[in-house]
């Protein structure tokens, strides 16, 4: 294949998009109003969790969402302006939490990720930069066994599907991260989870390597994806029209929009999430610590110790809410309680692209011959990005792939 491919969306995903197709020869236009590796790409938790196959709409969710929705504190939050908003998008992530659409959904992330943290570490190590991917799993804590039981199903539903995992008492949380507080007695060890150490530092590798492979990262606007008699033409900027026959949309939250005038329509939601960096907390960890209780991911990374997480259901518009950022100090303190928190670096928000049925969209619309979709991964865009980058490129140039397509159609949705 010669003809040039244009990717809109310049975060991780359209980035692995772009490198997979420009180091198998493809003439590539990256083109996003960001900087490469803006949005959720910079300031998630850059954790790659290869074995997080259970959806978001697990039953025991559904059962306990009332009492968060109505929390402001809680992980799950929606502001009451936005209710009638979300409420379409709701009603079909509880369809998705019914056990036979878990199991189907489970199955298809499963084919997805199998292969994720060796996709990349292969992807790292063709642009030169393998130190940034932490091998070392993540550590979940819990309080007790009761709690731990409340998780039972989705540990169950991860090992039927190839997870690899040990459960440990205090000593064994010793052993790994003497660090957290005494409180957290029982542990897991997610030993297909790993990190990178700079998510700023991987976009702009790769955003590097495509350059050297001879391809073209733009920072326009772009506006409409072009299309005649169902057949695509190319997209239009602000500079202008930019012709392509065939067309990727890696926009993340903001590909509905991209999609809705060519006649789709994508229950696509942002579930906005913060974080916050912090310098010299006094705190050493050598692998991501998930506190059950807490629902956030504390990462160690090279600009400092990471908390992110939250999900707030509030639209592209609105600004971030300092409350929802502020809440995450106190899951720092919960898990580490002798964390100095006077050094903060950063303050986030971003949009997850998320899903009902916490499965990304992919493959080629089967009604606009030429248009590619990758987007919608919700919490696993990093996770996803190396994985969704070789299916786009194996799919593209007609080689072997490494799992069935269909699961990911944009026609589940017609």
């Amino acid at each position: 294949m010669t003809a040039p491919v244009v990717v809109v969306g310049a975060g991780v995903v359209g980035l692995s998009v772009a490198w997979h197709l420009a180091r198998r020869g493809v003439p590539v236009t990256l083109i996003d109003r960001d900087e490469p590796g803006s949005g959720c790409s910079y300031g998630n938790s850059a954790c790659i969790s290869a074995g997080s196959v259970a959806p978001l709409a697990m039953p025991g969710v559904i059962r306990g969402a009332p009492g968060m929705l109505m929390d402001k504190t809680g992980p799950l939050h929606i502001p009451a302006r936005y209710w009638l908003n979300a409420a379409p998008w709701l009603l079909r992530f509880v369809a998705a939490s019914r056990p036979t659409e878990v199991d189907r959904i489970a199955t298809a992330l499963a084919t997805l990720l199998q292969a994720a943290i060796e996709q990349h570490r292969a992807m790292l190590r063709a642009i030169g930069q393998p130190g940034l991917l932490r091998e070392e799993g993540q550590l979940f804590v819990y309080r007790d066994a009761r709690q731990l039981e409340k998780d039972r199903a989705l540990w169950d539903l991860r090992r039927r599907h190839g997870a690899q995992f040990d459960f440990l008492d205090r000593a064994g949380i010793d052993q790994l991260e003497p660090a957290v507080g005494a409180h957290y007695t029982l542990g897991v060890l997610s030993k297909d989870g790993a990190m990178i150490a700079n998510p700023v530092r991987h976009c702009e590798a790769i955003a590097a390597a495509l350059g050297e492979a001879g391809a073209t990262i733009l920072r326009e606007r772009v506006s409409a994806i072009e299309a005649n008699a169902g057949k695509v033409l190319g997209v239009r900027c602000e500079s202008g029209r930019r012709h392509a026959g065939t067309v990727v949309v890696c926009a993340g939250a903001w590909s509905h929009e991209l999609l809705q005038p060519l006649g789709y329509s994508v229950p696509l939601e942002t579930q906005r999430g913060y974080h916050l960096t912090f310098g010299d907390t006094g705190v050493d960890i050598r692998r991501p610590v998930v506190p059950a209780d807490r629902k956030v991911f504390i990462t160690p990374q090279e600009a400092g110790l990471r908390v992110a997480g939250t999900v707030e259901l509030a639209g592209l518009d609105a600004p971030p809410d300092p409350a929802r950022s502020e809440l995450l100090v106190g899951d720092l303190r919960a898990v580490f309680p002798q964390a100095r928190i006077d050094n903060r670096r950063s303050t986030w928000m971003g949009h997850r692209p998320c899903l009902p049925d916490s499965l990304p969209v992919l493959g080629e619309s089967p009604r606009h011959p030429g248009l590619w979709l990758a987007f919608g991964h919700g919490h696993l865009g990093l996770t996803g990005s190396a994985p969704t980058g070789d299916f786009i490129a194996r799919s593209l140039l007609g080689e072997p792939l490494l799992f069935n397509p269909q699961p990911f159609s944009i026609a589940r949705f017609d």
